[in-house]
């Protein structure tokens, strides 16, 4: 074992909260606001959701939509199956993979962030799938019964987490054995230093969190996945000109894969 995966931050985790909650509500209230990342529509089609999944699911769940890959190709969920969705914001991917895997299945979104909760409740209201709900929570501490899903997904947020590790073995104590962790996420080609590891404004960005590629799969075969699958979302570009610089400092991209619970 290298180490590298149980490497701790030192960024204030209040602070972070704090900021990722008031990113992440003007996310949900005002998609057409400036961030340094895309939203909506044309990121998930350049991502390569297809028409039928984004027709399928509630337009305002779609514009607010900031995911940074797509991994249902790699989720493979099928119909009755119960799915976890981590940080499932305004509840695009959650009401994706309702549609998946259908009237017998069920998918909960987690979230801790009220304007997305809220939205994403207002939503399913009128989405057409049951076995859909969300709930207040945290990725690494879901409250939700232990090995009892068949698979967890998630888009764009375990970066924001202080604390991956524990992410990834809340995963694991959510599924059963052979269950599959589907994820899309932020990964750097070399760890960042401390100025950026340090920055909570940087993390919210979804530039400060992000962990060196290695270490990041580490990480989850140390929670007791095996990871299979693995391919770069060359489509995901960052916006500002900051996050585009630490892009090409440190190799900050997008990348799916799949883990296996052992």
């Amino acid at each position: 074992m290298s180490g590298a995966a149980t490497r701790q931050t030192v960024v204030d985790a209040a602070e972070l909260e704090r900021q990722v909650k008031e990113m992440y509500t003007r996310v949900a209230l005002a998609p057409e606001g400036d961030f340094h990342f895309e939203l909506g529509r044309p990121l998930a089609d350049r991502l390569g959701y297809s028409q039928a999944e984004l027709d399928a699911v509630p337009a305002e769940a779609v514009q607010s939509f900031a995911g940074v890959g797509y991994y249902f190709d790699l989720a493979a969920l099928r119909p009755g199956e119960r799915v976890v969705d981590l940080g499932s914001g305004s509840g695009m991917d959650t009401f994706i993979a309702a549609q998946k895997v259908g009237a017998d299945g069920q998918v909960t979104g987690i979230d801790m962030t009220d304007a997305q909760l809220a939205k994403a409740t207002r939503l399913s209201d009128a989405f057409p799938v049951g076995g859909v709900r969300f709930s207040q929570g945290f990725i690494d501490a879901t409250g939700l019964p232990a090995a009892s899903w068949d698979a967890v997904i998630s888009n764009g947020v375990i970066n924001l987490s202080p604390d991956k590790p524990a992410v990834f073995r809340e995963a694991a104590r959510l599924l059963r054995p052979g269950g599959r962790l589907a994820i899309a996420d932020i990964v750097t080609d070399v760890p960042l230093p401390d100025n950026v590891v340090c920055n909570a404004t940087l993390w919210a960005a979804c530039i400060g969190g992000a962990m060196q590629r290695e270490a990041f799969v580490e990480a989850i075969e140390l929670a007791g996945f095996a990871v299979t699958l693995m391919k770069a979302n060359d489509a995901y570009r960052f916006l500002s000109n900051s996050a585009q610089g630490a892009t090409r400092t440190y190799g900050v991209r997008s990348v799916s894969l799949l883990a296996i619970r052992n």
